[in-house]
């Protein structure tokens, strides 16, 4: 996957989600989202605000921390409807922004987004954000389809920062171990390493140790698992999960956001 690829899944997540948000009720903007905090206006502020200030951040090369609160103050203070246009809007000159980059800047661009060590790349970059429009885009379509699943063509996207987000978002819970995780559609496998201090994933290419848990399920599961989004009414078929440390050990492990 190229740094093109990511930026036509943006776009199409973009043209998606402006249409079906388009067509939303008043009631349905206040309806609650997946989002334990959000209604769905507020999660298309959230996704609004972020591209905001994205673009502010590719256009600088840097982020300004300063910048964020006046922002979502700004977009907090809007009625849904204004959150839901303007969200429209604000993602999509983020999206033009991106499809503007030359192919030179495609490759050589690093942003440096202010709380990270050093620079990152677009590859990264673009990671982070579709990760955060498939999870939050979940998130407003399961306010109306509660059977609703990550799209696809997003899924492998998110996959490739996985290890990354999910290390840092696993909590600690009263027992240790290992849970081998193999996943379908796309096919693979991850080792959790579930610790006093938390948690860290990692790819591998089979089971985990004799005596460990082992947990099956679909790629888009699983990351909606380690987002804290795979709640028992929101849990296909096709989940399981044997051994010491079960599938609430793990929703415990990933509370979500």
């Amino acid at each position: 996957m190229t740094v093109k690829d990511a930026i036509a899944a943006l776009r199409r997540a973009h043209d998606e989600l402006a249409g079906w948000a388009a067509g939303l009720s008043a009631d349905q903007l206040r309806a609650r989202s997946g989002s334990a905090d959000w209604n769905v206006a507020q999660v298309l502020s959230h996704l609004g605000s972020a591209a905001e200030l994205g673009l502010g951040t590719l256009e600088a090369g840097r982020g300004d921390p300063e910048r964020n609160q006046p922002v979502w103050d700004r977009w907090n203070a809007m009625s849904p409807e204004e959150q839901r246009s303007n969200f429209v809007e604000s993602d999509a000159r983020y999206v033009d922004a991106l499809e503007a980059l030359s192919d030179d800047q495609l490759q050589s661009m690093r942003v440096d987004l202010g709380f990270l060590p050093e620079p990152v790349d677009l590859d990264f970059l673009l990671g982070m954000r579709i990760s955060e429009v498939a999870l939050h885009g979940w998130d407003v379509a399961v306010s109306a389809d509660p059977g609703a699943a990550l799209p696809p063509y997003l899924v492998p996207f998110v996959l490739a920062r996985i290890p990354t987000f999910a290390g840092y978002l696993a909590r600690p819970i009263e027992r240790a171990g290992t849970v081998g995780v193999e996943i379908r559609d796309p096919a693979g496998w991850y080792h959790l390493e579930v610790r006093d201090d938390g948690g860290s994933l990692t790819e591998a290419s089979g089971p985990a140790r004799a005596g460990a848990s082992t947990a099956r399920m679909p790629a888009e599961a699983f990351i909606r698992l380690t987002a804290g989004r795979l709640s028992p009414e929101h849990t296909p078929e096709g989940v399981s999960v044997s051994g010491p440390i079960d599938l609430d050990d793990m929703r415990r492990i990933f509370p979500g956001y």
